[in-house]
């Protein structure tokens, strides 16, 4: 995989953004196993609570298209600071994802950094499991 693609990809999505009670735009790639890339945006409501992040939208257009094995995701924000996802998307990811699904977190100026999920999400709730660390 080749990472400039998918942050490309990410800053594309951010275009598309609507936050207007933030003015904090985010774009998110995701690539699937196959080598196919969703897009997304944080969508932000008057109400806050029905605000969708852009890694959620993008994971939601995958999975509601058959989409269920993915390998790494795109983040960027609209300022120069690393972009990292919020703890409800980490959650959304570990749904999905493994402990070794890539995250690429991007920054305005083109920096980034990359993490695994089990670095940003170590005690992720999961069906059935028991978390014996609490």
């Amino acid at each position: 995989m080749e990472i400039q693609k998918l942050i490309t990809a990410a800053v594309s999505a951010q275009g598309n953004s609507y936050s207007p009670y933030s003015n904090f735009r985010v774009g998110a790639a995701l690539l699937t196993a196959g080598g196919k890339i969703y897009t997304g945006s944080n969508i932000e409501n008057a109400s806050f609570s029905p605000t969708v992040c852009a890694e959620r939208t993008a994971f939601f257009k995958a999975i509601s298209e058959g989409e269920k094995d993915f390998t790494a995701i795109a983040v960027t924000g609209s300022d120069n600071k690393i972009c990292m996802p919020c703890g409800v998307c980490r959650q959304v990811m570990s749904e999905f994802c493994d402990a070794n699904f890539r995250v690429i977190c991007v920054a305005k100026n083109g920096e980034y950094k990359e993490y695994t999920l089990g670095e940003l999400l170590p005690f992720s709730f999961k069906l059935g499991e028991k978390n014996e660390n609490v």
